[in-house]
């Protein structure tokens, strides 16, 4: 199987990037900058396709890069994740030992702070437990994305309205749409840490948007799914606002009216 790795980026020399990633894999990147440009090289002896687009917006980087797929399997990345030797075999060898699988999520190390997941056993995603997951976890049939017709929302992430989740609303629209998302406990690179894009704190903004992006990714669940996130994260989110004034905002973002 011929596996792509679909890279978005923000103002980065494209041509030392193939490199810098350790990418063992024809790719596509597509660099958010103040160009329009196309280029095009071969690193390792993959073919690395690099657009540049004067625009901003993570999910519209990434739906430049899936659009334009044309691998078997696609691999999704970020500018900053550098690939362990081997790491394209792994995957195609998950996708050969199960073809029934659609999607397979893998492990990427990155710093303790930043992390949301962990990967220790197989197992098949659900609606209910796939709002953790990095979009650089992802990794696909190409063919069943573009049948599905899936896409990435243009209204959360990096350069969008909404703070984050573009990864979690297009996993979760992945399975609404019937397709088969598994997990493996496969550790193919590490994130080469990086301040965050979006994080600025549990503050105001976090946790509205965090309920906007609920009431899209849970529907009528969201309330009852913002008390376990609460819960769940409540010593680490111990702050300037108390619990109730959370809710509140969360709330407040299910219920957001624009």
């Amino acid at each position: 199987m011929r596996l792509q790795i679909l890279v978005s980026a923000v103002n980065e020399d494209v041509e030392t990037l193939a490199e810098r990633m350790k990418l063992q894999a024809d790719a596509i990147i597509v660099n958010q900058c103040d160009r329009n440009e196309y280029r095009e090289y071969v690193y390792e002896g993959h073919r690395i396709r690099c657009y540049s687009f004067a625009e901003r917006g993570v999910g519209l980087s990434r739906n430049n890069c899936l659009m334009r797929a044309d691998g078997e399997l696609c691999l999704f990345a970020d500018e900053d994740i550098i690939y362990r030797p081997g790491a394209v075999r792994a995957i195609i060898a998950e996708f050969e030992k199960n073809p029934a699988a659609d999607m397979i999520l893998f492990n990427v190390e990155v710093p303790e702070e930043r992390r949301t997941y962990h990967i220790d056993s197989y197992g098949r995603v659900r609606w209910y437990n796939c709002g953790r997951y990095p979009t650089f976890s992802f990794a696909g049939r190409t063919r069943k994305l573009h049948e599905a017709g899936v896409t990435f929302s243009l209204l959360f992430g990096g350069g969008a309205k909404y703070s984050n989740g573009e990864d979690s609303l297009f996993l979760a629209e992945c399975i609404r749409k019937g397709l088969k998302v598994y997990k493996a406990p496969v550790t193919i690179g590490r994130e080469n840490g990086r301040p965050s894009t979006w994080f600025h704190g549990y503050n105001e903004k976090f946790f509205y948007d965090r309920g906007v992006l609920y009431r899209f990714l849970y529907g009528w669940a969201a309330l009852p799914m913002s008390v376990r996130f609460l819960l769940k994260n409540r010593k680490e989110m111990a702050g300037r606002l108390t619990m109730r004034q959370a809710f509140s905002l969360m709330r407040k973002g299910i219920r957001m009216k624009e």
